[in-house]
Order: C-alpha cells, then sequence, then structure tokens
C-alpha cells in the first residue's frame, strides 16, 4: 500500500483532471478515497462514543460533501487535508446530532497540519495585507473574537474570560464576524 505522501499525489492529480471534466478520474478518485475515509471515519467515531453504524453514514456524508463542495478545493495543494478537514467536520456533526461533545485525535489529522513555515512570498504578503485590511472593517466585538480564536488560537473558554464575555456570545461573534469576512472577501474580489 502506497504511503500517505504518494497517495495524497495519486488523489490531487485525479481531482485535479476531475476538476477539468475527467469522469472517469473522479469515479477512480471516489473509489480510491472510500478505504481511506472508512478508516478515519471508523477511528474517529470509536472515540468520540459513536456507534459503528455512524462511521459508514459519516464516510457517505463526506463523499456527499467532497462531491458537492470540489470546485473549493486549491489546486494548488495537497487534496488529503482538505479531505480530512471535511471527514472531522463531518464525524463533529454527527456526535453533535447525537448530544455528545466530540473531540478529534489530532493523530489522525497530523498529514492535515500546516507544513513547515516557507519562506515568504510576495503573493503571501498581499494574501495577509488584504485578510489585515478586511479584519480592519470588522466591529469592535467580532474582530476581537477573531482575533482571539482564529488568529491567536485561544480556546473558547479563555478567549471568552479574557474578553468578558460567555462562551455562547463569543461563538456568535466568530460566527457573525467571520461570515462577515466572507462577504466582504467575495465583494472586493468579484
Amino acid at each position: 500500500m502506497p504511503d500517505l505522501q504518494a497517495q495524497d499525489r495519486e488523489w490531487s492529480a485525479a481531482m485535479r483532471a476531475a476538476l477539468a471534466g475527467d469522469g472517469a478520474a473522479y469515479s477512480r478518485l471516489l473509489i480510491s478515497l472510500t478505504p481511506y475515509l472508512r478508516n478515519l471515519c471508523r477511528k474517529a467515531c470509536a472515540r468520540a462514543g459513536l456507534a459503528a453504524s455512524e462511521a459508514e453514514d459519516t464516510v457517505q456524508e463526506t463523499l456527499l460533501a467532497i462531491h458537492l463542495k470540489r470546485h473549493t478545493w486549491d489546486a494548488n495543494q495537497n487534496l488529503t487535508p482538505w479531505i480530512s478537514a471535511i471527514a472531522r467536520n463531518k464525524i463533529i456533526d454527527a456526535a453533535r446530532r447525537r448530544g455528545r461533545r466530540a473531540e478529534a485525535n489530532i493523530e489522525d489529522f497530523e498529514h492535515a497540519l500546516a507544513a513547515p513555515p516557507e519562506t515568504e512570498s510576495f503573493e503571501r504578503e498581499r494574501e495577509k495585507h488584504d485578510a489585515l485590511r478586511l479584519l480592519d472593517q470588522l466591529g469592535g466585538k467580532q474582530r476581537q473574537a477573531i482575533e482571539a480564536v482564529s488568529i491567536r488560537g485561544e480556546s473558547l473558554r479563555v478567549a471568552a474570560m479574557n474578553l468578558g464575555v460567555t462562551e455562547g456570545a463569543l461563538r456568535v461573534s466568530v460566527h457573525r464576524g467571520l461570515k462577515t469576512l466572507a462577504a466582504l472577501y467575495r465583494k472586493t474580489n468579484l
């Protein structure tokens, strides 16, 4: 069985071909991804205390989400982290539907973590500048919430305590802030 990096290169190439209109490549990709997703979802569902049947449901939901959101994948990036993030979110959704708190073991998603820092390019600097410019357009609460949670990486509990708000209020501010940022981004990049 090929290592995950080699497999990711193969999957990424197949997804690029699929996005270019190659239906056979897309079919092969989904068939090839299924065992990987099944294994990933089975382990994560077991740790989250979900029934074994939830794993297969999560695999199917993940495959559907991949299909529906395939146009959002950045073809310059590896495919595996993108797919793993979708699977993780579907597992969390399944746990929420069952009224349980889902915690994913980071080891299952270690290949999806950020790569080692690389030399900053002009394009990356421009993107950072654009992101900060958009962030400057947010209101106080939303900006503070996003800076605390998304930029500094504080937990909801710590960020809420530091900002003097409840975790629920912080979640709402982050959600609304991200929604506003997305709208601002779309508006400036149309």
